[in-house]
C-alpha cells in the first residue's frame, strides 16, 4: 500500500504535561494529530491550539470500550487511516500499600493499564487494515523502582510494559512497532508535589541533576512513531537523567 502524505497520531491523554509536548511534536513532524481526552477539555484545546496543523480534539473515555471503538472508528472513516497511537494518559492516587482500599487501587489500575488495553486494542485493528502502525507507551520510572505509596501506579506501569512486549510480539509481522517510553521525573503537574517535597533529595540521585522537561520525552516519542523507526520493538525505553543508574 502507498504510503499516505500524512500519517494519523492518537495521542491519549494529549491535553496534559506530557501529552501536550507529544502532540506538538508530531504535529510539527507533519502528522495529522488527534488529541483525545477523557477530562480537561480545556487542557486538550490549549494542547490542540498549541500544536497548530489542524490538530484536532475528540473525546476518549478510557473506561468505556464501545465509546474507545467508536472514537477510532470515526478517525478511521475521516481520514482513511490511523496510524499513530501515544498513550500518555495516567492517573496516580497514593497511599501506603496496606491502608490502600479497593478503590484507590482499582482507580489506578483501570485507567493506567485496563484503559491502555482497550486503546491499544482498538487502535491495533485499523493498523492492520494498513500494515503500518507504532503505539508508544508510557511507563514511568516507577516500574522498575517503585516508590512509597505508589504500589497501585508502579503495579499499572510494570504491567504496562509487559502488555508493550506482548503487543510487539503479536504485531511485528504486520509492520507494527510497539514500544514503551519510560521517563524520569519530568516537570509537570502530576509530579508537582513530590519534586517541591523531596526535590533536593532526588536531585542528589540524578546524574544530570535536573528534572526532565516533557519536550525531552516528546524527541524520543517522535522517532518511535516515525517512519525510520522500523527495527526496534517490544523496548522499554529509559528517560530518566541517570537516575536507574
Amino acid at each position: 500500500m502507498d504510503r499516505p502524505a500524512k500519517r494519523v497520531a492518537l495521542v491519549c491523554g494529549g491535553g496534559g504535561g506530557i501529552g501536550s509536548a507529544v502532540s506538538k511534536k508530531l504535529a510539527e513532524a507533519g502528522n495529522i494529530v488527534y488529541v483525545g481526552y477523557g477530562h480537561g477539555k480545556e487542557n486538550a484545546e490549549l494542547a490542540a491550539a498549541k500544536s497548530g496543523n489542524g490538530t484536532r480534539i475528540i473525546k476518549l473515555d478510557l473506561m468505556d470500550s464501545d465509546g474507545i471503538d467508536k472514537a477510532c472508528e470515526y478517525i478511521f472513516k475521516q481520514e482513511k487511516h490511523l496510524d499513530i497511537l501515544v498513550n500518555c494518559a495516567a492517573v496516580n492516587s497514593e497511599a501506603p500499600a496496606i491502608g490502600m482500599d479497593d478503590e484507590t487501587w482499582r482507580k489506578v489500575l483501570e485507567t493506567n493499564l485496563d484503559g491502555a488495553f482497550r486503546i491499544c486494542r482498538a487502535v491495533s485493528k485499523y493498523m492492520l487494515l494498513n500494515k503500518w502502525g507504532r503505539i508508544i507507551n508510557m511507563s514511568s520510572i516507577s516500574a522498575s523502582h517503585g516508590g512509597r505509596g505508589q504500589i497501585n501506579y508502579s503495579a499499572s506501569k510494570a504491567g504496562l510494559e509487559a502488555m508493550t512486549r506482548v503487543l510487539a510480539l503479536e504485531l511485528g509481522r504486520k509492520g507494527i512497532m510497539v514500544n514503551c517510553i519510560a521517563p524520569g521525573i519530568v516537570e509537570t503537574e502530576m509530579s508537582g508535589r513530590i519534586r517541591r517535597e523531596h526535590g533536593e533529595k532526588l536531585l542528589e540521585n540524578i546524574a544530570v541533576h535536573r528534572f526532565g522537561k516533557p519536550e525531552e520525552i516528546a524527541e524520543l516519542a517522535a522517532f518511535l512513531a516515525s517512519e525510520s523507526c522500523t527495527y526496534m520493538t517490544g523496548q522499554v525505553i529509559r528517560i530518566d537523567g541517570g537516575m536507574a543508574l
